[in-house]
């Protein structure tokens, strides 16, 4: 399945990735280099803690490159008329009027905080390929709830 994300989302990504690259992982190295040189490996914390460090530091890079590897950009400014589709923000009204906006986003974007879903939650899988004054029904933890699209944008 794509990994589906925005500009921004692939950008973060891919500086992470050089960051830990090019900064992270040469300082964990010479800062493992010089433990080493101090003698004794066994009992040296700096060197054990460092290996270890060095060992976090290649797995997120692998973890990175294969989430940028599998990335199928997705620009949200494309407009797309009133259906919703990946990166759409969408304005949802509940049965008591109270209305909530969400941005469907891709996995690794995610800030429930700030309304960016990813678009395999339940409510961003619930919203895709619906339109405009659709009803939707989302089931959640307290229940079936249902709403309505009122607006929905690609900015």
């Amino acid at each position: 399945m794509p990994n589906y994300m925005t500009p921004a989302g692939y950008k973060k990504l891919a500086e992470e990735l050089t960051r830990l690259r090019t900064v992270d992982r040469p300082k964990v190295c010479q800062e493992v280099s010089d433990a080493a040189a101090q003698g004794d490996r066994s009992e040296n914390a700096e060197y054990i803690y460092g290996k270890k460090k060095l060992r976090e530091i290649d797995r997120r890079m692998r973890f990175l490159g294969k989430r940028i590897d599998a990335a199928m950009v997705v620009d949200p400014k494309q407009k797309r008329g009133d259906k919703v589709f990946f990166g759409a923000t969408v304005v949802l009204e509940d049965d008591d009027g109270e209305s909530t906006t969400y941005q469907l986003v891709g996995e690794d974007e995610i800030e429930a905080k700030r309304g960016r879903i990813s678009w395999r939650s339940p409510i961003g899988a619930a919203l895709l390929g619906k339109e405009l004054d659709d009803d939707v029904k989302v089931k959640t933890p307290s229940g079936t709830r249902k709403f309505t699209i009122v607006d929905v944008r690609y900015e």
